[in-house]
């Protein structure tokens, strides 16, 4: 008789039992995750009616992958560009609540009794939101073109990073096993060195490879080449002491950037998709019913505090960051649950054997019931918004407005922020480049040329080489021009800040100077040999600086050409502080809108909204003209509200760009945003219509706030006054000309 080993007879059980609960929940419309949990536990050891999977460990292991390849997914959809482009509302509200929720998990843990290290990893399971989950309420409610969605999107962004750097917090506390704050700072320090060094690596070596080797890529070698970069980099994760998940994360963010981005994410899908049925599955088998039950009460308490932590921390922190009331509300309900994030924390505690028994199937326990309720929150967020509203003082409703009217618009930014800035980056990127390269020089170089030439003569040949492959990036570092406009504006402002600017160059050449000693001192340690060294490498980068400007800028241009060689997606405008956004439709072929010009619709008129630009192929028609036509299959450009927006979408045929985070535009161009008016300004006293704001700004003027009262969609003869708040939707590289003329 044929022997057929345990792991096939244990896969194909758990694969047969998930296939069953998912088509059931597919049925009954709830989330496949909560399927694949329901026949874990049906597989698991704790159900004895039905085969149990037997070989436990080979499971585990299985289960690890899939956590590989979710994450890897995860990074797929994160990628660092999307990170940059969150803005300052996001970031705002992700940090607010996951410092609220980590308190009020460990503060829930202390009050039941628990340990501490349970209450630590309680705060870590409920502070990050599921990105699943959310998405997945989202289209089938068809939520998506509402003004929150984006702001949602950007905060799930940012709570995946800090994910990230939870596992490694948790992990080094884990081992260390007390609040060693010097521990900590230097696990912090470390991942953030590894994410640049990684991220910058990866930037300009993947795109390189992936563009080098396009022709010989079909869809089999894309896949292989795709699921071998994320192996190696969990591989480098774990060398230099991370998980494995966080390796899998770097290369999907990695590739993220790539033009290969959409092709990767659906080749991998399957994969993703088959492993992580796994691992969800694993999650169900560690399930104890009786546990479940024993512990009802907490599961419950914990709950409560979920949601109700997770609407007043996000919805604080989006009021804090100058969103309306509305948003906030909304965004607050949507993020009020727990999901895959939450899972491999609490596995995390598991796998290191810090936390007890009981945590892993409550957090799951919580999760499952989190993900029920998540629709329904998101449904009457709305109608509670209006509850709020009606019972909230008056005096705190128009506060609240005028906060977040105060906030929203453009900021500008002086010339010391710029220069700053650009000169924090900027040493940041190098150091870290130096850094890595003086260290593989003297672990991994030196030996290697010590091996073919023995003695002396081997370690003055590989500090050369080192020293050689360190030039470029010590010339950026120390000498190099960074915003050259901000620094003549404070260059010329002799008195107050020479002195400071002159301090500033002095403090990059002596940065630059210690790496050059630190790299030597990695080969001798004697202070002559260091001394001519350091005469020898500054005396060189001086002599052969427009030498290593040229070799810089070619380094450079490949960098930058692979970071953008994906169009800028997912550019999330600024907002309007009443209801009103942008958001992009498609005309389907059936559509009635067909054919017509914008005249003839009307829809300005009928519906409130305007149409601020029209794409057709690689055609952009900015503000279009009233005779302007509309064709099957253009993406279309609209600003309006929640409510009018929902109402134009059926005279689109539904045809909502599926994912929001997924708009593609030097339409990147167009963005909303605002004016203060004032007497000096050029459009001071002119009506819309003969102010020019269309023909310079390629705009449209779609709101107006004067003495406290908003005017959404002015008539053209309505004329500029003093210190109105003018908000146009236009090009946002000559809007801003307007802004300066106006101050």
């Amino acid at each position: 008789m044929i022997h057929l080993p345990v792991l096939i007879t244990d896969l194909g059980l758990i694969l047969a039992a998930a296939g069953i609960t998912t088509l059931l929940f597919k049925r009954i419309k709830q989330p496949l995750v909560l399927g694949y949990i329901l026949a874990g536990l049906l597989v698991g050891p704790h159900v004895e009616f039905i085969p149990t999977v037997t070989d436990k460990e080979s499971i585990h292991i299985w289960a690890e992958i899939g956590v590989i390849f979710l994450l890897f997914s995860l990074g797929l959809e994160f990628s660092f560009k999307k990170l940059v482009k969150v803005g300052g509302s996001a970031s705002i509200t992700a940090i607010v609540e996951v410092v609220f929720m980590l308190i009020i998990g460990f503060v829930a843990g202390k009050a039941m009794g628990w340990a501490t290290m349970d209450s630590i990893f309680l705060g870590g399971i409920l502070s990050v939101s599921s990105t699943t989950i959310i998405i997945r309420a989202f289209e089938e409610l068809g939520v998506k073109h509402k003004k929150f969605a984006g702001l949602v999107f950007g905060v799930l962004i940012v709570e995946d990073l800090v994910a990230i750097l939870l596992l490694v917090l948790l992990s080094t506390l884990a081992v260390s096993q007390q609040f060693a704050g010097a521990e900590m700072l230097i696990s912090i320090l470390k991942l953030c060195f590894f994410l640049v060094l990684w991220f910058i690596g990866g930037i300009f070596l993947v795109p390189t490879f992936l563009k080098a080797t396009k022709k010989l890529m079909n869809d089999e070698t894309m896949l292989i080449v795709s699921i071998a970069l994320c192996l190696i980099m969990v591989l480098l994760a774990v060398k230099v002491g991370f998980s494995p998940a966080l390796g899998a994360f770097i290369m999907g963010s990695i590739l993220a950037e790539t033009t290969q981005a959409e092709r990767i994410e659906h080749l991998t899908k399957s994969v993703k998709d088959l492993f992580a049925a796994i691992f969800f599955v694993s999650v169900g088998m560690l399930i104890d019913p009786s546990i479940l039950v024993d512990y009802a009460v907490p599961i419950v308490v914990i709950t409560i505090a979920t949601i109700l932590g997770k609407f007043l921390s996000s919805g604080m922190g989006a009021l804090v960051s100058g969103q309306p009331l509305k948003t906030a509300v909304q965004t607050g309900l949507s993020l009020a649950q727990i999901g895959e994030f939450s899972f491999i924390i609490a596995t995390l505690g598991l796998t290191l054997k810090v936390t007890s028994d009981f945590l892993y199937p409550i957090a799951v326990a919580v999760s499952a019931i989190t993900t029920f309720t998540t629709p329904y929150l998101i449904k009457a967020s709305e109608p509670f918004y209006f509850f709020l509203e009606r019972n909230l003082p008056k005096r705190w409703v128009e506060a609240l407005n005028r906060y977040s009217s105060s906030t929203a618009g453009i900021t500008t930014l002086s010339d010391w922020k710029v220069l700053l800035k650009s000169y924090t980056f900027n040493t940041i990127i190098h150091s870290v480049i130096l850094i890595s390269i003086a260290i593989l020089g003297s672990r991994y170089l030196q030996p290697f040329i010590t091996g073919i030439f023995p003695g002396d003569n081997g370690i003055v040949i590989s500090l050369v080489l080192t020293l050689i492959i360190m030039t470029p990036f010590l010339w950026a570092l120390a000498i190099r021009r960074i915003e050259k406009k901000a620094y003549a504006h404070l260059w010329l402002n002799k008195k107050y800040t020479r002195g400071p600017l002159v301090a500033l160059e002095g403090l990059r050449i002596a940065l630059a100077i210690f790496f050059v000693g630190f790299l030597i001192f990695q080969f001798y340690n004697t202070w002559l040999a260091i001394a001519i060294a350091l005469v020898l490498i500054v005396s060189g980068m001086f002599i052969f600086s427009r030498k290593l400007q040229g070799f810089y800028n070619r380094l450079e241009s490949r960098f930058l050409l692979n970071l953008n060689a994906r169009e800028a997606q997912n550019a999330q405008p600024e907002i309007l502080p009443w209801d009103t956004h942008l958001a992009e439709l498609v005309v389907a072929p059936e559509s009635k809108l067909v054919g017509h010009t914008l005249i003839e619709l009307s829809i300005r008129e009928k519906y409130g909204v305007n149409i601020a630009l029209i794409e057709r192929g690689k055609i952009m028609i900015p503000t279009p003209g009233r005779d302007e036509r509309l064709y099957p299959n253009d993406k279309v450009m609209v600003i309006g509200t929640d409510n009018q927006l929902a109402m134009i979408t059926e005279l689109f045929a539904g045809s909502v760009d599926e994912s929001m985070e997924e708009t593609n535009f030097p339409k990147k161009d167009m963005t909303l945003q605002k004016i203060v008016v004032n007497t000096n300004s050029p459009i001071y006293g002119q009506s819309i219509r003969s102010s020019g704001i269309r023909e310079t700004t390629q705009g449209l003027v779609v709101g107006i706030e004067r003495n406290g009262e908003r005017i959404l969609n002015p008539d053209s003869n309505m004329v500029f006054e003093n210190e109105d708040i003018v908000w146009i939707v236009g090009n946002n590289k000559k809007v801003p000309e307007l802004l300066k003329q106006s101050v």
